[in-house]
């Protein structure tokens, strides 16, 4: 039996949360790739290719996350696209190399718009699992 396209599980604020987040991640990682050479202090090994090759890993979560969900396991899906979420939280870090104010206002905004939307999307995915988490408790679907 065919598996369906969706995963008619998650929530629609989930699915919302997970598509502005996923644009969010793929600006900021695309300015961070084809702007390298003017994010201050960025280590030399960082390049061009490996920033795309990092926000394919990054995106592996988001998938897994989908495809866990699509098996019929939202719960542990929406964890996945929590941690997924979380990752957005590692934009942060060009603030240890150099000041907010030495980033451009385009990098300073893809910086941002992927840490908040990250941010927002591991809390609705946690609090999605801890309610289906409760549920499942509440009618004993979960034995200890």
């Amino acid at each position: 039996m065919p598996l369906p396209l969706t995963a008619p599980h998650l929530p629609r604020h989930l699915w919302a949360l997970l598509v502005v987040y996923f644009v969010a991640s793929l600006a900021h990682f695309a300015h961070n790739a084809e702007f390298i050479a003017v994010y201050p202090n960025m280590p030399a090994w960082i390049t061009r290719d490996t920033v795309y090759l990092s926000w394919l890993a990054v995106s592996c979560l988001g998938v897994a996350g989908l495809v866990v969900c699509r098996l019929g396991l939202p719960a542990q899906g929406a964890l996945l696209l929590a941690a997924y979420g979380a990752m957005g939280l590692d934009g942060l870090l060009h603030y240890t190399l150099a000041l907010c104010s030495e980033h451009t206002l385009a990098t300073n905004l893809t910086i941002w718009f992927e840490v908040i939307a990250g941010a927002v999307l591991a809390f609705a995915g946690l609090h999605f699992t801890f309610k289906m988490a409760s549920s499942a408790r509440k009618t004993g679907a979960i034995s200890y």
